[in-house]
């Protein structure tokens, strides 16, 4: 007996039925990464410590002078001190969006950008714990992952790279759990990183390990082994070709390979408070993590692959190094012993459950209003350890065009208000000799302060109030401080 076709009414009341969780825990799986991802958004669109590093004001004020001269520039057109020389602006992408956020919003905008990346990587990152870890576990797993990024939530270009890391990241994963290749649309992400920030380099490297997994479980799992193996090598090996190609299309091209080595070895770096190894007097969310796998591993008998093993332990090495791989360290750990973490846990591996069209629709109307509440009460950035307003207003304009000695936490505002600085945060720009001469200066060395001020023509300074160099000038026969306040003091050169 033929049956009959069902009316488009009932056809869509049997799609919108399928589509709802059918038990409480299922409703939680499909939440689960809307919730986490509206809270980690929320949290970014209100703590006012997001805006609290000096390199946003710069980044805004590149991704202008971009939009302005619809080009990226190949040397420094922003400081005097390396006026003309050559700058690699490997964050471009992420500096015009952050350009075209603050022309829309202020600086409420910009706060939304990255309100929107945060929240689309825990997100994705939620979805996929859910596929492989019951709730709680996954819970667990997620909030040990993004606290790990917590220091460094600020509204700078890596966070915009950590929106495309996890997709990134899961994707591999994925593919090497089904035992196949990477989609093709990938290289379409790869090429989005590249222009956007320096760690796409991290993104290529991924590959490799999660590759040399697919082909070993290839091995074990396949009637054909070495035909099966051979077949999941090569369609790996000619996915790293070809994103290594996509990585390749960026206004640098090579160069913007060499950058991130060319900066990780630079002397000067660990100077700079994320470069430098976590200080073990305190404690940060990387050894909660770490202590909280170790006791999973001894007491489950949780067992990881080798190429996963290598990546958690690599990445537990470069976060002591350097603080600002901690983050990496949260997220890609979170995601790369899921897997490992669901099998001994006794979870199975399943695709979380879809969302409602009520559920999906309030989601939505949360995100409407977080945001309506965000541009309602627009961010007022005054004095703050980055940006001495007042200090600089009361600066005579004749003296704003003359060469200035400057902190480097001011310089990115500096460029932000038209000011060229003697520095600001493109160390990697500047190099290891100029670096070592103005921390010189910096520590209150007189005879190192005065070779800049000789060989620069310095004709004022504007200085952290709290810094040590403030009262050493204070102390020389040529100079008078203009204004002091809490942030910054302005000190004036009287002699020519």
């Amino acid at each position: 007996m033929p049956h009959s076709k069902p009316s488009s009414r009932e056809a869509s009341l049997d799609i919108t039925l399928a589509s709802k969780p059918r038990t409480p825990l299922a409703w939680y799986r499909a939440s689960f990464p809307y919730a986490e991802a509206l809270a980690v958004g929320a949290l970014v669109l209100f703590v006012p410590a997001v805006l609290n590093d000096p390199d946003s004001w710069w980044h805004v004020a590149a991704g202008t002078w971009m939009l302005a001269h619809l080009s990226v520039p190949p040397v420094d057109p922003f400081s005097f001190s390396m006026a003309g020389q050559p700058w690699v602006a490997h964050e471009w992408l992420a500096e015009v969006l952050m350009a075209l956020a603050w022309r829309a919003g202020g600086w409420s905008g910009v706060v939304a950008l990255f309100g929107a990346a945060a929240a689309l990587m825990t997100g994705c990152l939620a979805r996929y714990l859910a596929r492989h870890l019951r709730p709680l576990a996954a819970t667990v797993v997620l909030l040990i992952g993004v606290s790990c990024v917590g220091p460094s939530l600020l509204a700078r270009p890596h966070l915009l790279a950590l929106a495309l890391l996890v997709p990134w990241l899961t994707s591999l994963l994925s593919a090497q759990e089904r035992r196949e290749p990477p989609p093709w649309s990938l290289l379409l992400l790869m090429v989005v990183w590249a222009n956007l920030h320096a760690s796409f380099i991290f993104g290529l490297a991924l590959i490799v390990p999660i590759a040399l997994d697919a082909v070993v479980d290839a091995l074990r799992s396949a009637d054909q082994k070495s035909a099966h193996a051979w077949r999941v090598a090569r369609g790996w090996a000619l996915f790293l070709a070809a994103a290594l190609v996509a990585a390749l299309i960026t206004p640098h091209g090579i160069e913007g390979f060499r950058f991130p080595f060319q900066l990780a070895g630079m002397k000067h770096v660990v100077s700079i408070g994320e470069w430098r190894p976590l200080d073990l007097h305190k404690l940060h969310q990387i050894e909660i993590g770490l202590v909280a796998l170790a006791y999973v591993v001894v007491t489950r008998r949780v067992r990881i692959a080798l190429p996963r093993g290598l990546i958690v332990a690599g990445l537990a090495w470069l976060a002591f190094a350097h603080g600002r791989h901690e983050m990496l360290a949260g997220i890609v750990g979170a995601a790369v012993l899921a897997e490992p973490l669901g099998r001994a846990f006794g979870s199975t591996p399943q695709d979380p459950a879809r969302l409602s069209w009520r559920a999906a629709a309030c989601w939505i109307v949360c995100a409407v209003l977080l945001l309506t509440l965000r541009f309602a009460n627009p961010v007022v950035r005054g004095d703050s350890p980055t940006s001495p307003v007042s200090a600089l207003a009361h600066v005579p304009a004749s003296l704003l065009d003359e060469p200035v000695f400057n902190s480097y936490e001011f310089g990115g505002y500096l460029i932000f208000q038209h000011v060229r600085p003697f520095i600001d945060g493109r160390a990697d720009m500047y190099g290891d000799a100029f670096m070592f001469a103005y921390l010189d200066a910096m520590r209150s060395d007189r005879a190192a302060f005065e070779r800049l001020v000789q060989q620069y023509r310095i004709r004022w300074a504007l200085l952290d109030a709290r810094s040590g160099i403030a009262g050493m000038i204070a102390t020389l026969p040529d100079w008078r401080r203009l204004y002091a306040d809490g942030t910054a003091q302005v000190y004036v050169r009287t002699l020519p």
